[in-house]
């Protein structure tokens, strides 16, 4: 069984900072691909960045030059680092795993290849001014 569980998030100002951490189980981390997403008020999910199990990595536009992922493979965490938020960066952001290889703007979709994934239980985000 994969768990999955996020931490850090919380309130910054528009163009502070905040750091999300991912941890995974340590036997799955290594081998799947595991991913950051957010979902809006009554909007499905979106990704923000996917991490391949070879270590490729895919932004979502929204994010490039504003957002990194450092991955620990001895702590098994997928750390999202958020500079210059923005107001459309508030949302409740996910971790997810899953078996698999990951790199490429397709696997941002949350649907398809996450369909099976195991998803922590979500952070909120929220940015003002």
């Amino acid at each position: 069984q994969v768990n999955v569980s996020e931490s850090g998030g919380g309130s910054a100002q528009v163009g502070g900072s905040l750091r999300l951490s991912c941890v995974v189980s340590k036997d799955a981390f290594r081998r799947f691909c595991v991913g950051w997403f957010r979902e809006y008020p009554g909007q499905q999910r979106t990704g923000v960045v996917v991490v391949d199990s070879a270590g490729g990595t895919t932004y979502a536009d929204s994010v490039k030059g504003r957002f990194s992922v450092s991955k620990d493979d001895a702590k098994s965490t997928l750390d999202l680092q958020m500079n210059n938020l923005e107001f459309d960066d508030t949302a409740m952001y996910y971790c997810a795993a899953v078996r698999g290889r990951c790199f490429g703007p397709y696997f941002l979709q949350a649907g398809n290849f996450w369909h099976d994934a195991t998803w922590g239980t979500g952070t909120q985000v929220t940015v003002s001014s």
